[in-house]
């Protein structure tokens, strides 16, 4: 009987301006290094991330199968999880943080799952979690709500229904938005949510511009915003 390999699922530095290792433990590079099939978001992205971790087989030796908004069926996804089947071991990558988390990749971990095959996260960061534990806003009940609608009035009604929610049940709302569209969204949930509530703005997480700041709603309508526009920023809203 074949012995099943192991889905990897393998972290990547959320900004690419520090050295893989000043992110990401040592210890990964042993997995990486014995792994030549990798399931990613983006090709170019995971090879270019591997190239910078210094792994110790050639780039060019492996074999890369994009798993991403283009990957069309669950048949797809299927070919991507039977050389692990057949004892090959994979490893999945985000474009940026952690696989499976606001990403693809955990596609890959429930078709193994539901497989038997074993399903192994490595430490890494997540730019989420990052921002909350630097917050101050409540780590005991949180909700990541992903992108908000992008038009209106879907848009100001969902920061309301959030809104409310942080008020009654205590649970800080955590959202991203394209990095284009960030100032946009900070107008909105300025002219939308009311004066006491508190809301966290953090930019570039673990790169050397990082910035994390926490203020009420009245406060931020009196401060000039950050420079947020193309910055990869998580919004965290809360009492």
């Amino acid at each position: 009987m074949t012995t099943k390999g192991t889905l990897y699922m393998i972290p990547c530095p959320i900004a690419d301006t520090n050295d893989v290792y000043d992110v990401l433990p040592a210890a990964n590079r042993r997995i990486m290094d014995s792994l030549d099939y990798f399931i990613v978001e983006n090709t170019r992205t995971a090879r270019r991330f591997l190239s910078r971790a210094g792994i110790a087989r050639p780039i060019d030796s492996l074999e890369f199968v994009e798993l991403n908004e283009h990957t069309r069926s669950e048949a797809d996804i299927e070919r991507m999880i039977r050389p692990l089947e057949e004892g090959r071991s994979a490893g999945v990558i985000s474009e940026a943080g952690l696989p499976g988390v606001a990403d693809p990749g955990a596609q890959a971990a429930l078709a193994a799952h539901r497989r038997g095959i074993r399903v192994v996260p490595l430490v890494g960061p997540s730019s989420i979690l990052m921002a909350l534990m630097s917050s101050g806003q409540n780590g005991q009940s949180f909700a990541f709500n992903g992108y908000l609608p992008i038009k209106e009035p879907e848009r100001s009604r969902a920061i309301r229904s959030f809104e409310r929610r942080a008020m009654t049940e205590g649970q800080c709302q955590i959202f991203i938005e394209a990095p284009y569209r960030n100032i946009k969204l900070m107008q909105t949930m300025l002219a939308t949510l009311s004066p006491r509530c508190i809301l966290t703005i953090a930019c570039d997480i673990t790169s050397p511009a990082e910035s994390i700041s926490t203020r009420s709603v009245e406060e931020w309508r009196r401060t000039s915003l950050p420079d947020m526009a193309k910055r990869p920023t998580i919004f965290i809203l809360g009492i």
